[in-house]
């Protein structure tokens, strides 16, 4: 394996009844709090009114920034930094799933900083720092909650950009699993392909002697596929929704990569695509990413194999390695497909006629992927068979 330093310095209040220690965190940081959160799922699940409750008992003015959209957009994001320093904001406080954090990240990051803060979505600029933030996590997905990391869409130039800083990790997360018992079958779905695809996007490396990322990677897999279909016919079951929304967070908070880097090709292309159309994100991964697998498969088909083998249970006995790898990923489809995730472009009435938009905003920034570096062609390959 490569040398390296892990870094991670969210606190994870995870369990039961974990909101009560939000005011404790609280008292760390000012009194002007920026409260930000999506549609209004919390309001109707009552999670609004108890953190609001919290809130005032720590003496808190509070600003809000509702309606954050599920792929979370730039204007949003402007809004919220124009209230951050009109009103010389103190502390952020996200209530939501991962769109919800990584449009707080971008506030926070936007705040402190004298330009437009795509300019740091777009790597023109290096966040210098960031307003301090919490969150208290809805939707098990993303990981957000315990990375630096964060997706923004600019709709109105249809880019959809990753980006990161040392500066937007979280202060704390809280995670209550009976938090989630609300999330719809489908959001519900969505999140169980997203944090797959996050494990896959590290798995896939060509460093040497990584037995225990490999075994750790392969476990998170394991546990999500037992878990997933029996949580997708049982929304409310605590115990799997626990399960769940931990291996959320492992999947995404760094643990898993130490001592290589994942190739993350797969979500850059579906990051051009949900910028054009903008369908959910792991409604997208489940379409891209046995296609991105079939195309890179000889890049190193053991690892395919090993892949096969010992998460998707195929017996290699009188098969090629390749025959090996191909059913594994044939496996992966029919397990995403069994939950309810879609298969096709065209589950989205999404066509060929923006395949050269979608590659050539996939290739903004040019070649890319570790795993195996995607050109143009490349990109254009993976969708057509997506289509």
């Amino acid at each position: 394996m490569n040398s390296f330093t892990f870094y991670n310095p969210t606190k994870l209040i995870f369990g039961k009844g974990q909101l009560r220690q939000l005011e404790s965190e609280l008292t760390h940081y000012g009194k002007k709090v920026l409260l930000v959160y999506g549609g209004g799922s919390i309001k109707r699940s009552g999670l609004y009114d108890r953190v609001m409750a919290i809130l005032e008992k720590a003496g808190a003015q509070v600003f809000e920034l509702p309606g954050v959209e599920p792929n979370p957009r730039l204007s949003t994001v402007h809004k919220g930094v124009e209230i951050c320093k009109n009103e010389n904001i103190d502390f952020l406080l996200a209530v939501g799933g991962g769109s919800v954090i990584d449009c707080t990240k971008a506030v926070a990051a936007g705040a402190k900083y004298d330009g437009d803060v795509w300019d740091i979505v777009t790597k023109k600029a290096a966040a210098a720092d960031a307003l301090p933030f919490g969150t208290v996590l809805t939707l098990a997905a993303t990981g957000s909650e315990m990375n630096s990391g964060s997706v923004i869409t600019n709709w109105e130039t249809k880019e959809k950009y990753g980006w990161g800083s040392p500066y937007t990790f979280p202060k704390f997360s809280i995670l209550e699993p009976e938090n989630t018992f609300t999330v719809p079958k489908n959001q519900t779905i969505y999140g169980i392909v997203d944090m797959m695809s996050h494990v896959f996007e590290q798995y896939f490396h060509h460093v040497s002697n990584t037995p225990l990322q490999d075994r750790m990677c392969e476990s998170v897999l394991k546990t999500v596929m037992e878990a997933g279909p029996k949580l997708v016919n049982d929304l409310e079951n605590f115990e799997l929704r626990e399960t769940i929304l931990y291996a959320g967070t492992i999947a995404l908070n760094g643990m898993l990569q130490m001592g290589y880097q994942g190739d993350w090709a797969t979500h850059n292309i579906e990051h051009a695509v949900s910028a054009v159309y903008d369908i959910p994100h792991g409604g997208g991964l489940a379409i891209l990413f046995p296609n991105w697998m079939k195309h890179t498969l000889k890049e190193n088909v053991g690892r395919y194999k090993q892949l096969a083998v010992r998460v998707f249970d195929v017996n290699p006995e009188g098969k090629t390695d390749e025959e090996t790898a191909l059913e594994g990923i044939e496996k992966l489809r029919e397990f995403w497909s069994s939950i309810g995730a879609p298969s096709r472009l065209a589950d989205y009435d999404i066509g060929d006629e923006n395949l050269e938009l979608m590659a050539d905003k996939a290739m903004v920034y040019g070649e890319f992927g570790r795993f195996k570096v995607l050109n143009k062609e490349d990109v254009l390959a993976i969708l057509r068979a997506s289509l």
